[in-house]
């Protein structure tokens, strides 16, 4: 690869990989839309608890919606389209990625962090759904404009071939996101209302016991068990693996909720509607309680004390957080009715 290509693309700071990508490549195309908006108006926030799927080697712990997803979403009620390909074959996915650049597309890739060289050894877990975006090559190197890098990075190509076709429980399978264009006019207050409607359907309605606020409950009763039921190592792994993906991991903090308040936040201006600015501040509260089960999860990690009364200590906190949210969505979903 001896082609020289960058694009007029501006690297954004944020606290997600995907909402942050996507309201990068949004300014990008001239949609003004932060990374709170983005958050809200695809529908991010979520939980799900998935003991039959492991991520590195721990039941899967989820407080986002599904890769991808969020992207697609939010992108499409802004009217903006968005194109993604997979491949099967690393040659043609990094074909297809040249010729972008070579025109001067940026385009947003599905990677998996552990083969991303310019994460610090210590954050390189085997987690094959973080979102970067390629806007540039010169050499056999990529400028890469990560979300949660300070500034744009650059990666090798036989370190972007593993990170893009890397196996694992969220396989990116070389995914490509193209960002076709903006239309003239957007209607942002309707992007919100879908947002909002949807975030309520999933964190209200899902008929299955282990995702929403069903799933929060579903999970409260389930950790109780652990220490009986996967021993003092065990456990306290998968418990910190939980806090990982709720503080450290590109989550904003509080899984996803502080984010979500802003969201609320910027949503009240939009609409018109105070009722969502004491919403916010609810989900903020909310928040600050998700980081409470957090600091109890961590402390108990560090004493490696996984004695059943700190557990039901654990689950009396999250009961309360799913009770707390089942309230803020039932009532969410009344004001936008």
């Amino acid at each position: 690869m001896t082609d020289t290509a960058k694009t007029d693309f501006t690297h954004r700071i944020s606290a997600h990989c995907e909402s942050g990508s996507t309201s990068s490549l949004l300014f990008h195309y001239g949609v003004k839309a932060s990374e709170a908006l983005v958050f809200g108006i695809g529908s991010g926030v979520f939980f799900g608890y998935f003991p039959f799927i492991k991520m590195s080697g721990s039941p899967l712990i989820t407080y986002r919606t599904f890769p991808g997803r969020l992207m697609k979403n939010a992108a499409g009620r802004l009217g903006v389209g968005v194109k993604c390909v997979k491949f099967k074959n690393p040659e043609k996915g990094m074909e297809a990625l040249d010729d972008m650049l070579r025109r001067g597309i940026p385009v947003c890739l599905q990677t998996a962090v552990y083969w991303l060289p310019y994460f610090p050894p210590a954050f390189r877990i085997h987690f094959d759904a973080h979102f970067i975006i390629a806007y540039g090559m010169s050499g056999n190197g990529y400028i890469i404009s990560d979300p949660v890098m300070d500034g744009p990075v650059t990666c090798t190509r036989e370190d972007l071939i593993r990170a893009r076709f890397s196996k694992g429980t969220f396989s990116p399978k070389g995914k490509m996101f193209r960002f076709m264009g903006a239309p003239g006019h957007i209607d942002i207050a309707a992007a919100v209302v879908k947002g909002i409607k949807e975030a309520c359907f999933v964190m209200l309605k899902l008929p299955v016991p282990i995702m929403g606020a069903r799933g929060i409950r579903f999970f409260a009763n389930s950790l109780k068990n652990w220490p009986e039921k996967h021993g003092n190592r065990k456990t306290l792994l998968y418990l910190g693996n939980v806090i990982r993906l709720q503080e450290e991991f590109g989550t904003g903090g509080g899984g996803f909720r502080f984010m979500y308040a802003a969201f609320l936040q910027e949503a009240a201006a939009i609409l018109k509607d105070d009722r969502l600015l004491d919403l916010s501040k609810r989900m903020t509260v909310i928040g600050d309680r998700w980081r409470e089960f957090a600091a109890s999860s961590a402390r108990i990690c560090k004493d490696r004390a996984s004695e059943k009364d700190n557990f039901n200590l654990l689950s009396e906190i999250l009961l309360d957080c799913a009770e707390k949210e089942h309230g803020l969505f039932r009532d969410l979903s009344e004001t936008v009715r």
